[in-house]
Order: structure tokens, then C-alpha cells, then sequence
């Protein structure tokens, strides 16, 4: 991870799962004893987003910036001006979380200058389950046409291809074997390989791509 630009970006499809593949990025930098902000930038979506664990995330030390509309009953599409903090601050490492498709991306558009090849990756959330992505035809689609609306170029693959809490081994290798195609047709390499940590450890070793165990902070204990 510490090999990993300063600034992350992180996008994919809705239901993908990058928001909890962000929260979980967020943590383990943080546990390192880094300097976090984790930079909710969906405006699109109403829900599982990943400003709405600040409380949590705020309490190991990880700054979350969100909309600039503060208020338990309010929920309008508006960005904060503190997101060019870690863009500009570079004693910060940055973790930007995407709206889940281009008309997302666009609001990332407004920031790529600040986007310099020695200073970020974007990481694409591929999850083989999500109808939009399932071959690598829709999958390579989906990815440029995101790169478009952003105005920036994905670095990576993350295979986090899931089923929730339950998830088998064979989802995640099905998936993988989708991610290394897309890997070669775009010219991309396979940088993570997400997946629950009951899940994780079980993994084959020699998979492409860093094995990377997640909690799932954005779902309920009561939630499946």
C-alpha cells in the first residue's frame, strides 16, 4: 500500500464495492499511523456512502470530507471546499471515493489538474457480479468511459468481485480470472484482490495482485 501514489482514487460500478474497498483503505493507512482524508466525492448516490461512518472513522484519526451541507435531516448534492485540502496539502495521504459510474466521475473532472502522473492512481473496482461489468467487452466500456468523464486514467485493478457476507472462494477466483483479461486488455495490472477476511486468508498465494483482507464497515450486523 505505501507503494501506492499519495493520492488514491477509487472508482467502479455501483455495487462494485468501492466504498467499503475506500473505508477499508482509509483504515489500514491510518493503522500504519499516516495522516488520512478519505474524500467522499458521491453526489450521485443516496446510499451506502462512505461519509456516513465519519463518526467511526473520524474516532482512528482519518479526517472525512463530505458534502459541504452538514445536518442529520439534509442530504443535498454539494461539495465541500475542503476537498482541495489533501489535494493541495501533501502531508496528507488521500483516498478519493468516486460516484459509481461516468455522470459521477464528472465532479472528479473538476479537480484534474491537481491529478499529475507522479501523484495518484486510480484504482478501478471491478466486481464480475455487477451486470454492467461482467466480460471484459463491458467491463473496458465502463472503465473509458469513466476515464472520460474524469478526465483522468486508471493505474489499476482491484478485483473485488463478492457476494456480501457470502462470499465463497470461488467468487473471488471467477472474478479473478475476469480481472487478469481486463488486465490484459487494457494494460493495466491486477494491484488488489479484496475480499472478506474469512475469505481472504483462504485465497491461493500466487494470484496476481496483493491479497487484501476487508471488514465491512458499510454493512449492519443485521443487514446479509
Amino acid at each position: 500500500m505505501l507503494k501506492d501514489k499519495r493520492l488514491r482514487i477509487v472508482i467502479g460500478h455501483y455495487g462494485s464495492g468501492k466504498t467499503e474497498f475506500s473505508i477499508n483503505y482509509a483504515v489500514k493507512l491510518a493503522k500504519m499511523g499516516k495522516k488520512v482524508a478519505l474524500v467522499d466525492l458521491d453526489i450521485v448516490n443516496l446510499y451506502f456512502r462512505s461519509r456516513e461512518k465519519s463518526n467511526i472513522l473520524e474516532e482512528m484519526g482519518i479526517r472525512v470530507i463530505g458534502s459541504s451541507v452538514k445536518g442529520a435531516a439534509v442530504d443535498i448534492p454539494a461539495i465541500s471546499s475542503e476537498v482541495l485540502m489533501p489535494l493541495q496539502d501533501k502531508s496528507y495521504e488521500g483516498i478519493i471515493d468516486v460516484g459509481g459510474d461516468p455522470v459521477g466521475a464528472r465532479v472528479l473532472g473538476m479537480y484534474y489538474q491537481y491529478f499529475i502522473p507522479e501523484e495518484y492512481d486510480m484504482f478501478f473496482v471491478l466486481n464480475a457480479n455487477r451486470p454492467e461489468t461482467q466480460t471484459v467487452e463491458k467491463a473496458i466500456e465502463y472503465l473509458r468511459k469513466i476515464e472520460d468523464a474524469a478526465r483522468v486514467k486508471v493505474t489499476g485493478i482491484i478485483n473485488n468481485t463478492h457476494m456480501l457476507k457470502s462470499t465463497t472462494i470461488e467468487d473471488v477466483l471467477r472474478g479473478q480470472e475476469l480481472a487478469e483479461k481486463l488486465s490484459q486488455e487494457a494494460n493495466l495490472p491486477i494491484k488488489y484482490i479484496s475480499a472478506i477476511e474469512s475469505v481472504a486468508k483462504e485465497l491461493p498465494k500466487d494470484l496476481e495482485g496483493e491479497i487484501f483482507p476487508m471488514t465491512l464497515y458499510m454493512r449492519e450486523e443485521w443487514m446479509v
